[in-house]
């Protein structure tokens, strides 16, 4: 039988990360239906509504694990006609790499990614992003949410006071507290694997990391660890830099850049997708 021809992937799936909905990629969307991709940017389950009724409501970002979210994506991805090219930012890089994990996808890129388990470094500028959260253990059971101070210095720290405060009003929301307890800086501490264990040395779609120079809740030596930690496995993982940029660094001035570069990118690496025969 014959080889079936095969062709680039042409859809996109968007995975935002915590304090965020998938508002937060409303310029990706844009960009990229431009350049006649299929883009989707499915919403944590219950984060469907407006950031303004989530800020309004909480209970749903309080009571979410993250299970059930990897689970819903993963009937998304699972519900296209061929392997999208899944792009996370923050958590949802974490995500993009537990769906990856699965055998999902053609090519997956994460920006500013928290990582999976077993990466060891933490540095103090994420320890303080990560401060209101951890700073009272009953904020396990609630939606954490950020101050445009706390807003400023964790994710907008290159940008203006007046421009970061105009990012917080329109995007910010809570965030689950116990996702920060369990899956932050203590994560490591404790025993047996968690719900964000990969298998570092198992094959899988191919993997960019994307870091920001001046990113302060994410630093690029967390992502440069984490994609260390892929050293094992034959599948192709990169690592890529950005001078100058912050945690908002998919929305900062000049983030066509970066959706350009992870475009690219998983494009020329992608696995290849099943053609259609013509006659």
């Amino acid at each position: 039988m014959p080889d079936l021809p095969t062709t680039k992937p042409d859809t996109v799936v968007l995975v935002h990360g915590l304090w965020m909905t998938p508002r937060s990629w409303e310029g990706w969307v844009k960009h990229y239906e431009a350049k006649g991709l299929t883009v989707i940017t499915p919403a944590y389950p219950g984060f469907e509504i407006e950031v303004e009724a989530l800020r309004e409501n909480p209970d749903v970002i309080a009571n979410l694990t993250v299970p059930e979210t990897v689970d819903h994506l993963a009937k998304v991805v699972e519900s296209l006609p061929d392997p999208p090219i899944i792009i996370g930012h923050s958590f949802g890089g974490t995500l993009t790499q537990l769906l990856l994990a699965r055998g999902l996808g053609a090519a997956g890129v994460v920006v500013d990614s928290a990582p999976t388990e077993g990466v060891r470094v933490n540095p103090i500028s994420q320890a303080r992003s990560l401060f209101p959260a951890l700073k009272n253990p009953a904020n396990r059971h609630r939606a954490v949410a950020f101050t445009p101070e706390e807003f400023h210095y964790a994710f907008t720290n290159t940008l203006t006071e007046e421009e970061s405060l105009k990012a917080w009003e329109r995007y910010a929301i809570g965030a689950p507290g116990n996702w920060v307890w369990e899956y932050g800086l203590f994560a490591n501490f404790k025993p047996g694997h968690q719900d964000t264990w990969v298998d570092y040395s198992a094959d899988r779609a191919p993997l960019l990391f994307i870091a920001g120079e001046k990113d302060h809740i994410m630093p690029p030596s967390v992502n440069r660890s984490n994609a260390k930690h892929y050293s094992k496995s034959p599948a192709v993982t990169d690592y890529h830099e950005f001078e100058g940029r912050d945690h908002w660094i998919c929305a900062a001035p000049g983030w066509e850049e970066v959706a350009d570069h992870a475009l690219d990118w998983a494009l020329r690496n992608a696995s290849p997708v099943p053609g259609t025969v013509t006659t």
